[in-house]
């Protein structure tokens, strides 16, 4: 039987400080939740062989969690094990890929069960999965978006966008927000605008960056503008159905594009939630009036649903719907394949017509495979009820990380919704000035050393990516709270040590 509770975790338990003032706060932590399900022994390279392969046989640029890098090699639901044995709570899912749980059994069936027929065929020959798999994924989604372009990988898929829109428009003006990520292709890169994944080369002809809608960092917000269950601390005066922070980011809006982009645009990209900048929202109302503005001036309108679709938010199955808005195209991937290498791009008949200028295929879209692994995700998201489990566990979540800001002076903002969850870390709630890299990595190494997996994102690298398995329990989210507020009241203890010591 494995602990419960981690090795790691109870030493790093050991040695806790005292705060000035002579009083030991120690929070109680849970159990871990119970696993019954068994990894089989680990028998490949060592770690420290691992180790030295990344550093010569792998890129220099691949970004690699942690001082002491996670070398995982087994995964059951919301539950991952490493090679030394440790469990741990994953709370990232992949970078918010795995959608219905590690290995899935029914997702894993789909995929033996099609490798015993058919690894692969290219789109130019016909085979069942992919019709079937159309089929059932264009039944999930409203009006005439019922054309779908499969590929492997957001970026992809974007990339694919971003062709369609300026064939069907005739026009060359794409607009995204600051502080987006939209993926990191030499195309794609003009569409990010989040300095961390960007090079210094030339890949943004055409566009243009619209002031981001942030309600807590950006220069407008309040207390009740976005859709979630945990507001901004920041005062609000605005009457009754009213939102000045939305009226003033469209007005920044309306300046970009009377002043940045010619009298036609060809497209508007958007994330219901923006994923890797943070977890941020806008405020409610805003997205619905920019696709009307977008729209006036002949472009079209596309949702990026890489992270938020498929039930994550909980209220709907796509981000989209939570802003009452139509996209003129949707693209989806991450937990589309719940980890398998599977993307899309759903759009209507008539901006498919802009890709027969052309021939167009693409060798491992559409794979017989990852068709399959698809139509059993969609399949369990039903059978398991993983919408509604968002919904639920995920406000239980944001209510709960809700408590350490009022608790601690260093959580900022806790946002989201459904298990799209961001918690920032800063220096000074008034000024919102961002906590230091040092201090967040501290504080997240020290979770991930109590065994809790979770992302790190935003501008400035201060906000906490919560975004796990949808699978994920309440018992599990008690535990997780538990351990990320121990983390945080180590690391004040700890401040607070420092900061008495400098005065003696």
């Amino acid at each position: 039987m494995l602990p419960r509770l981690s090795l790691l975790a109870r030493s790093a338990l050991k040695g806790a400080g005292t705060p000035a003032g002579g009083v030991r706060v120690v929070s109680t932590l849970p159990e871990m939740p119970p696993c019954d399900f068994q990894p089989s022994p680990y028998k490949g390279i060592s770690y420290e062989d691992a180790m030295h392969r990344r550093k010569t046989k792998l890129t220099p640029a691949l970004l690699t969690y942690y001082k002491k890098p996670v070398m995982v090699y087994q995964g059951h639901m919301q539950w991952l094990w490493d090679v030394h044995g440790q469990r741990y709570l994953d709370l990232f899912a992949g970078i918010v890929t795995v959608s219905v749980g590690h290995c899935h059994p029914k997702v894993k069936e789909a995929a033996k069960e099609q490798l015993d027929l058919l690894w692969h065929t290219t789109n130019v020959y016909m085979h069942p999965p992919i019709h079937e798999y159309a089929e059932k994924l264009t039944s999930y989604l409203p009006g005439d978006l019922k054309v779908c372009y499969f590929t492997n990988s957001g970026s992809e898929a974007n990339d694919l966008a971003l062709l369609m829109a300026r064939l069907h428009t005739g026009s060359f003006d794409i607009i995204s927000f600051r502080n987006a990520y939209h993926g990191a292709s030499p195309y794609t890169m003009g569409l990010t605008a989040h300095s961390t994944w960007t090079y210094n080369m030339a890949s943004g002809f055409g566009h243009h960056h619209a002031m981001n809608p942030d309600v807590y960092r950006g220069l407008w917000g309040g207390a009740h503008c976005r859709d979630s269950p945990v507001q901004t601390d920041r005062s609000c005066s605005c009457a009754a159905g009213e939102c000045m922070a939305k009226d003033m980011y469209l007005e920044q809006l309306h300046e970009v594009l009377r002043y940045s982009t010619g009298k036609k645009v060809a497209g508007f990209w958007a994330e219901p939630v923006q994923g890797v900048g943070g977890a941020v929202q806008y405020p409610k109302g805003f997205l619905k009036e920019a696709y009307a503005m977008v729209r006036e001036r002949g472009g079209i309108c596309i949702a990026d649903e890489v992270q938020t679709g498929f039930g994550r938010l909980g209220s709907h199955f796509w981000g989209f719907q939570t802003h009452d808005v139509m996209p003129d195209m949707v693209v989806m991937a991450k937990g589309i394949g719940n980890g398998y290498p599977l993307a899309a791009v759903v759009t209507t008949p008539e901006i498919a017509q802009s890709m027969t200028q052309a021939l167009h295929l693409n060798t491992f879209g559409g794979n017989p495979v990852a068709c399959a692994v698809g139509s059993a995700v969609l399949d369990v998201m039903e059978e398991d009820g993983t919408q509604q489990n968002s919904a639920d566990v995920g406000t239980y979540f944001l209510l709960e990380l809700a408590k350490l800001r009022d608790e601690f002076s260093i959580v900022g903002d806790v946002r989201g919704k459904g298990l799209m969850i961001g918690l920032e870390l800063v220096k000074d709630k008034g000024t919102r000035e961002p906590l230091p890299g040092p201090d967040v990595v501290s504080i997240w190494e020290d979770i991930k050393d109590m065994g809790v997996l979770i992302g790190k994102g935003g501008f400035y690298g201060n906000v906490f990516r919560i975004k796990p398995p949808m699978c994920l329990t309440k018992q599990d989210v008690d535990f997780g709270v538990a351990i990320i507020r121990r983390a945080i009241e180590k690391y004040c203890e700890q401040t607070q040590q420092t900061k008495a010591a400098a005065v003696n």
